[in-house]
């Protein structure tokens, strides 16, 4: 009764076999690289991600292993148009980050339709625009979910779940229906789009793959963490620190009683849905994360290599009076100011690289405090405790920092990326591996407990914060 699990990144995918016990084997991951060929711009090849599926899940299932599910995982909002009769790609897909549809959205404004750049709508409507004007061409859209299903069923199924198709700005506030306005306004016939199923129920063979095993949860990435750290109650949350960070925090049954973000800066997010009844989550966005690591990495060469800035860090015993707003695309939740900037204070001639790292580190674990703050505060429920993935999670002078700056324990994932264990939760449950996400979930326990050592001083970080506002102003005056 294992599962496959297939998590497609929005640098590479990955598959491999959960087991009932929970345990990760036969891990298979192939990069897949985005580009940018203009400012702005985010694309990926759509043909690249489906041979890799392919690739990675085979190789999972080498030697004849026996799944009775597949779970897939995805970055979510990143949209592709293909062609219904041929399955080929209809020019490149358009990725998440990418910016290009800005102008549209503030144009939109003007009609009282609010969208942002990242989400799917206007990333679709420039896809139909180029490649069907007229829309009269015979094609399928949808996000990277929808996609990666389309290839494993050999075209026999065009389908979303909710948790991805909450983000996309297609769908009615309560994710219930398609908003019809919003379809209109960019003309974006219904008959492109996916079939909205659940997050977790069969929904059709993997034919594509050995033994045919049945199609059977479907989640965007931060959905699946949120699923694959046991975070299925209210109150529960987690955080995932990649590249960026965003904390997931579980609500329940009634959806958050603000229609688009709350007063925290956190937004409303389909966690899954099952039997046609959706469990609500909220969400709260850091923009830069790991990118600041790279950074002291790739251009000020303090550190050779990511996991270097972990000792570098620890060997001093704080940062010496520098503080470092992790700002380096604007900050997200909780004040969503897109001309804020990075920076990096209280710099004298004793300032070290070790310094500077800490420094690096702990604002990262500052911004996170921001994420719980807010979460707390749109949703009234406390958090006990703070479960963590990604790469960063393995860093531990920066899960010291989080637990520091949050003053409660913080809780490392077993696996670093929480999201092919959630996506094996959700599918394993349709078919009856675990009874339900409760038992799934009750298998996991947590690498590394790390308890708070000591009192961080927030108010001095949070002024350090405030002085990063509104570098570009023209970007601060931008709200989608």
């Amino acid at each position: 009764m294992s599962v496959l699990a297939v998590d497609v990144g929005t640098s590479g995918v990955r598959a491999a076999i959960v087991r009932p016990d929970s345990s990760v084997e036969n891990v298979h991951h192939l990069q897949v690289l985005p580009s940018s060929p203009l400012q702005g711009f985010v694309e990926f090849d759509a043909a690249e991600i489906a041979r890799a599926v392919l690739d990675v899940s085979t190789a999972a299932l080498a030697g004849g292993e026996r799944v009775d599910a597949v779970g897939i995982s995805s970055q979510r909002a990143s949209t592709v148009l293909w062609d219904r009769a041929t399955g080929d790609p209809v020019g490149p897909g358009i990725g998440w980050q990418d910016l290009r549809t800005v102008g549209y959205c503030l144009a939109l404004q003007a009609q009282g339709i609010r969208l942002a750049p990242n989400q799917s709508a206007t990333k679709l409507a420039v896809l139909l625009d180029i490649s069907d004007p007229d829309r009269s061409r015979d094609l399928c859209a949808g996000t990277v979910d929808s996609w990666v299903a389309w290839t494993l069923s050999r075209g026999s199924l065009h389908v979303s779940d909710r948790s991805n198709l909450a983000v996309t700005g297609l769908l009615d506030g309560n994710a219930a229906e398609w908003d019809d306005v919003v379809l209109e306004a960019l003309r974006i016939p219904h008959e492109v789009l996916p079939y909205p199923v659940d997050s977790l129920g069969v929904l059709g063979e993997a034919s594509a793959l050995p033994g045919a095993p049945l199609i059977a949860g479907l989640a965007g990435d931060q959905q699946a963490s949120l699923v694959g750290q046991g975070c299925v109650r209210p109150g529960l949350a987690k955080a995932t620190f990649g590249t960026g960070a965003m904390l997931d925090l579980c609500v329940g049954d009634d959806r958050p009683d603000f229609p688009r973000r709350g007063p925290g800066g956190t937004f409303p997010i389909v966690a899954w849905s099952q039997g046609g009844n959706i469990t609500w989550g909220i969400e709260a966005i850091m923009m830069s994360a790991g990118s600041c690591v790279e950074w002291l990495r790739d251009d000020l060469k303090i550190v050779s290599s990511v996991a270097e800035s972990d000792g570098l860090a620890a060997s001093c015993s704080d940062s010496g009076g520098v503080w470092f707003v992790p700002a380096l695309l604007g900050l997200g939740t909780p004040l969503w100011d897109y001309g804020a900037r990075g920076t990096l204070l209280g710099l004298t001639r004793g300032s070290g690289r070790a310094e500077i790292a800490r420094a690096v580190l702990e604002g990262i674990a500052h911004r996170g405090a921001d994420l719980l703050e807010a979460a707390e505060t749109d949703s009234g429920l406390s958090i006990g405790a703070l479960r963590v993935d990604g790469g960063m999670s393995a860093n531990r002078t920066f899960t010291q920092a989080l637990a520091n700056a949050i003053g409660r324990p913080v809780e490392t994932s077993a696996v670093t990326e929480a999201t092919t264990i959630g996506a094996a939760y959700l599918a394993g449950v349709a078919v009856g591996t675990w009874a339900s996400l409760e038992e799934a979930a009750a298998e996991l326990q947590p690498r590394a407990v790390i308890e708070p050592k000591r009192r961080v001083d927030r108010q001095r970080w949070l002024e350090a914060r405030d002085r990063a506002l509104r570098t570009v102003p023209e970007l601060s005056d931008l709200d989608f």
